[in-house]
């Protein structure tokens, strides 16, 4: 028989970029933008990605190594006022188990030229397969990525 149990956290994660939030949001919303940053290790492969961005819409990633499992995220948007808030519920799955299931929230802030982005992530994580702290670490590394993504679209621009 399977331990069960259930971890709640929640984690709060602030950002400031250069970038209007309109380019924020639109990073955010935009399939082949969020392909640029929304990514797993580049050891792992090509990932499978399918966005519907609206709300109501889902949308999944799917990434593995190459020894093992793919770690799939799956989401639906609840809400979305454009280039200000973006609320999805969302969960993650290693193979055929879930791991965990969140509640997450992006506020974007006009901030002199650029943009205050917040993240709020209510996660309950499931029978000790997935760790908070390991997912504020993923997700601060996808953020970084975004803002990195950002900088290469203002000089591409």
């Amino acid at each position: 028989m399977t331990k069960r149990s259930v971890t709640h956290d929640t984690f709060v994660i602030e950002r400031s970029y250069s970038a209007s939030p309109a380019r924020v949001f639109f990073a955010l919303s935009d399939k082949q933008a969020k392909e640029k940053w929304f990514v797993g290790p580049p050891e792992w492969g090509t990932n499978y990605h399918e966005m519907d961005f609206r709300v109501g819409g889902r949308e999944t990633n799917s990434v593995a190594p190459a020894d093992g499992p793919s770690h799939r995220f799956d989401a639906i948007y609840q809400d979305i006022i454009e280039n200000e808030r973006i609320v999805y519920s969302y969960d993650m799955h290693i193979g055929d188990k879930r791991i965990s299931v969140s509640l997450a929230t992006i506020e974007l802030t006009p901030e002199g030229t650029g943009t205050r982005f917040k993240l709020t992530e209510q996660g309950a994580y499931l029978d000790d397969f997935d760790d908070p702290s390991l997912r504020r670490k993923g997700t601060e590394d996808l953020l970084d990525a975004l803002g990195a993504s950002l900088t290469e679209a203002s000089v591409n621009a």
